[in-house]
């Protein structure tokens, strides 16, 4: 067993682990299991289809640029334990509303419901990262947080496996998104206390959401190595994001499969993801550094660009949408999920050790604010680039094209990659 899965059996980690997983699998299995209800069940049109992912995914996003810099005044003044059960109690309110909303086929309560589930991460981000520095040691933080986060993808994995298998199920669907999120709650319930730090500033919450979230930006985006790390990140997201909106279009209305095919487009990403994740940790041996990203970002961008070429090529639809057996046959299906297997496990590679790196810069007493300050411009970017995603469709933007965009994209996340380790390297 090597010293960073060690940690999965430790007090100070595992618990942590648990319910950070199970928060990610039950966001997930819902987000699947409403998109792919909507998707294939409720609309029959490709533009609202497409516009309808988008608008999800922008709605669960934009919590975190809302509510971050309350999430992190918060943690970094208070016990980051106590948060965590206060957090997971009101999943089990949110869920409660999801199901409903999945057993009525509501879109309204299912739309809300996911917004509250963006507000209830934007609360536990900060903390699942931040509290990492004051359980485990400093040489341990990188395996810490490489586990988190293909912790945090094998529940992506999971939940959207789940998600997709019970789309058509949505009363199994309801019960499942409350159970999980009731164990949720009971795995918090274990964590260790993580008192504030000695030095942590005191509670002086500031509830003028703008105001606070510009000064909480301003006082991290100003130190260069952290403006390049979060810049890096928020770059990885945003691209990620317009990915996974265009999941179940792409696979409905280009690969002409079904919710089986796009279940597997997901749990691929996640793995992949997983993988990289796992990976970055053995390629740098522990030590934090950011040597590996120009590469993994331009990895990722070849990638989406054969993907973009294989989109383009695909024959037009002769028939029925294809289930998992009878698409995986095709010509070209083995090459699609090469590629969405290789931009994820360049993506895991590319991300993990920037966060390493935001929570390991600076001091613990001030980890959340830093971690809540990358979470508002991630999110920031992540609902940008789904109203561009929004706006792009209505105004008639293919799925390919959009692919095209991403690939390009993921050039910009090189050159900050490259900045970065060239400052802190």
């Amino acid at each position: 067993m090597t010293p960073a899965l060690r940690l999965l059996g430790r007090r100070r980690f595992a618990p942590l682990f648990v319910t950070q997983f199970l928060g990610a699998f039950n966001d997930n299995l819902f987000k699947t299991a409403m998109v792919l209800l909507v998707t294939y069940y409720v609309f029959s049109d490709p533009t609202r289809e497409a516009s309808f992912n988008a608008i999800a995914g922008g709605l669960f996003i934009l919590p975190f640029f809302l509510f971050s810099a309350l999430a992190g005044q918060l943690a970094d003044s208070s016990d980051k334990a106590r948060i965590i059960r206060l957090v997971k109690t009101a999943e089990i309110l949110i869920m409660i509303v999801g199901a409903a909303g999945l057993l009525l086929q509501n879109i309204p309560m299912m739309l809300g419901a996911l917004f509250a589930m963006g507000v209830h991460s934007s609360f536990f981000g900060p903390i699942k990262y931040a509290i990492l520095p004051q359980h485990l040691a400093r040489d341990e933080v990188l395996g810490g947080t490489g586990l988190v986060e293909a912790g945090t993808y094998a529940a992506i994995l999971g939940g959207t496996m789940i998600g997709g298998l019970l789309a058509g199920q949505p009363h199994v669907a309801a019960a499942a998104v409350l159970g999980v999120a009731i164990v949720g709650r009971i795995s918090g319930h274990f964590v260790p206390p993580a008192p504030p730090e000695p030095d942590a500033p005191p509670l002086r919450i500031d509830w003028h959401i703008v105001r606070s979230s510009i000064t909480l930006v301003s006082a991290t985006l100003h130190i260069p190595r952290l403006f390049l790390a979060i810049m890096s990140i928020s770059f990885f997201w945003a691209i990620g994001a317009l990915l996974a909106a265009q999941f179940p279009p792409l696979v409905k209305n280009v690969f002409d499969a079904n919710e089986e095919v796009a279940t597997l487009f997901l749990a691929i990403f996640s793995i992949g993801v997983m993988v990289g994740s796992v990976a970055i940790n053995r390629l740098l041996a522990g030590n934090v550094s950011a040597k590996w990203a120009p590469v993994s970002a331009l990895a990722m961008g070849a990638f989406v660009l054969h993907l973009y070429w294989m989109v383009k090529s695909w024959p037009d639809s002769v028939g029925a949408l294809h289930g998992f057996s009878s698409w995986i046959a095709l010509p070209g299906a083995g090459w699609v999920m090469v590629d969405l297997f290789g931009v994820a496990v360049a993506g895991g590679m590319f991300v993990v050790p920037l966060y390493a790196f935001l929570t390991t810069t600076v001091q613990k007493s001030q980890t959340a604010r830093t971690v809540a300050a990358n979470n508002i411009v991630n999110s920031g970017l992540m609902v940008v680039s789904a109203l561009l995603l929004t706006v792009l469709i209505q105004l008639g933007v293919s799925v390919a094209e959009t692919l095209l965009m991403v690939a390009i994209g993921c050039l910009g996340a090189a050159w900050l990659g490259w900045r970065l380790h060239k400052a802190c390297d």
